[in-house]
Parts: structure tokens; C-alpha cells; sequence
């Protein structure tokens, strides 16, 4: 008896269509501009290749850019995962409007952020006038100056301004994890003679890893490319506050086309290779994770 196939029907049109619509979309919007970025990027010469990576202002925004984007990704998947739990396990009043104030970094433009955070964090601002106080006592206490009088202009507001844009990552792909994390888990640990340590380290985190690297790289990437917010609290001052992005504005300023974009470069082979990293890591902590439920 021969068997008869039947395909599936499906609500979009066929294979063909939908893949090349895909192919012509992510081809216009990615692989045009990325390859317009290397090809410009090769008129210059190995010469003024080798001089441009070793230019001192380069490399100290480079460390800069990538270093309070790891550390703002950090602090983001301790606050993120905080703020997760809390909205998704605990009943309070009013937890709809901190829900909904999570989003507000994606709705608030970049700029007034950036000018936000400055007016708060200058010396005569409501949160930098208390800091300077304390700053002092404390400098004054351990007899050295250890902690800023300003955070405003320094990279200490870099880092809040940056910890502030990608908190809603971590929040927002945390809380599906956690609601698909049924409570009696933890139950069953506790009731197997697990602690409260020993059922959060290795029966929540483990089913929460993938999410949890997901939130990281997404945060990470956001601070990389970030402009608006960090440029209005930061000095700019080069070595010190100078993020690369401002540096490749200053390239574009003075019409160095091609070395705007040679640092551009620069800045996508290493994100690249930072988050493949990561997605490796979190490809391994899935399959890990998947195996633990079989």
C-alpha cells in the first residue's frame, strides 16, 4: 500500500519566498553595511593600519568602552536577577508600576538619559550632593582618596549610566525563566535535606544559567554600542573618560572617513569574538541543563 505525503500547509507563503525575502532583508540591513565597513576600512594602508592600532587614545577607549560594558553587564545580572525574582515570586502593591517603570530605558531616549543622570550625580545634584558628603567623610575616614567626590564626568557615571540602559535585559528574559521555574522544585530539595544555599546553587542557577548568560550578552552588547547616555555624563577627556564610539565622531568630525570606520572594525571583531564566547558558554550551560532534566 503505498503511503501518501502530505505537506503541511502554512499560513505565510512558501519556502522560496519567505527565504528570500530573509535573505534579502538581513543582506540590506546587515551584510551590506558590514562589508561596506571592511571595504572602506581597506584603503588604508598596513602602514596607517599598524599606526592607528597602536595610537594610545585608541587603546585606552578600547579598555574603557569594553571594561565598564563587562562590569555594567555584571552589576546588571545581580541587580536584574534581584529585580526578576522579586517581581515574579512576591505579591506587593504596586509591583504593575515598577513592572512597568523596567521598560523606561528602552522608551526614554538615550540623550535625556544621559542628561538625567548627570543633572542628579553633579556636586549640587538631589543624589551627587549626598555623595560628595559621604565621599569625604570616608576619604577623610581611611585617610586617602579612595572613592570620587563626583560621580558626574567620571567613570563611575559611565558605569550607572551604563548599568541603567541594559538593566531591562537581564529583568525581561530572567522572568519567563522564573515563571517557568515551578516553586515545588525547591520544594523537593528542601524536603530531600537540601538548604536554602545548597537548593539556590544547584537546582535554581543551573535552570536559570541559560537565561541568565542570555540577559549578560544582551546587556554587554547594548553597553558596547551605547552613545547617547554615556557621552552627556562623561568628560570625554581622552585616556581617561573617552569611549570609542566619541573618538570614531571625532574621526568623522575631521572627515577621516576611513578611520572611523577602521576602528569600527576594531569594535566588531572584538564584540564578535567576546559574544561568541558567551554563546558558546551558553550552548554548553543549555545542552548541560538539558541533559540534568533527562
Amino acid at each position: 500500500m503505498a503511503a501518501t505525503l502530505h505537506k503541511k500547509r502554512s499560513i505565510l507563503p512558501g519556502f522560496g519566498l519567505t527565504m528570500g525575502y530573509t535573505t534579502l532583508y538581513v543582506s540590506l540591513i546587515v551584510i551590506i553595511p558590514l562589508a561596506g565597513l571592511f571595504f572602506k576600512s581597506a584603503t588604508l594602508s598596513w602602514a596607517q593600519i599598524a599606526k592607528a592600532l597602536s595610537d594610545p587614545e585608541l587603546i585606552a577607549s578600547l579598555k574603557i568602552t569594553f571594561g565598564l560594558s563587562l562590569a555594567a553587564a555584571m552589576i546588571n545580572v545581580i541587580l536584574g536577577f534581584i529585580t526578576a525574582w522579586t517581581l515574579v515570586r512576591y505579591p506587593f502593591p504596586g509591583r504593575r508600576i515598577i513592572d512597568g517603570l523596567i521598560d523606561l530605558p528602552f522608551a526614554l531616549p538615550t540623550a535625556v538619559s544621559g542628561i538625567v543622570l548627570a543633572t542628579l550625580y553633579v556636586d549640587k545634584g538631589w543624589l551627587g550632593k549626598p555623595w560628595n558628603g559621604f565621599a569625604l567623610w570616608f576619604n577623610g575616614l581611611i585617610g586617602k582618596p579612595f572613592l570620587p567626590e563626583q560621580i558626574a564626568y567620571t567613570q563611575w557615571g559611565m558605569l550607572i549610566a551604563l548599568v541603567f540602559i541594559g538593566m531591562p535585559f537581564l529583568v525581561r528574559t530572567l522572568e519567563p525563566a522564573l515563571v517557568d521555574l515551578d516553586p515545588e522544585v525547591e520544594e523537593a530539595a528542601a524536603s530531600l535535606g537540601a538548604t536554602r544555599s545548597q537548593a539556590f546553587w544547584r537546582v535554581v542557577i543551573p535552570s536559570l544559567l541559560p537565561a541568565v548568560l542570555t540577559g549578560f550578552s544582551l546587556a554587554f552588547a547594548r553597553a558596547v554600542g551605547e552613545y547617547g547616555s554615556v557621552i552627556f555624563i562623561s568628560s570625554n577627556i581622552p585616556r581617561e573618560t573617552e569611549i570609542t564610539a566619541h573618538l570614531i565622531m571625532k574621526k568623522l568630525e575631521n572627515n577621516d572617513e576611513a578611520g572611523a570606520t577602521m576602528l569600527g572594525v576594531v569594535m566588531l571583531v572584538i564584540s564578535f569574538l567576546m559574544l561568541a564566547t558567551v554563546n558558546g558558554v551558553q550552548w554548553w550551560a543549555t545542552r548541560r541543563s538539558k541533559e540534568g532534566v533527562v
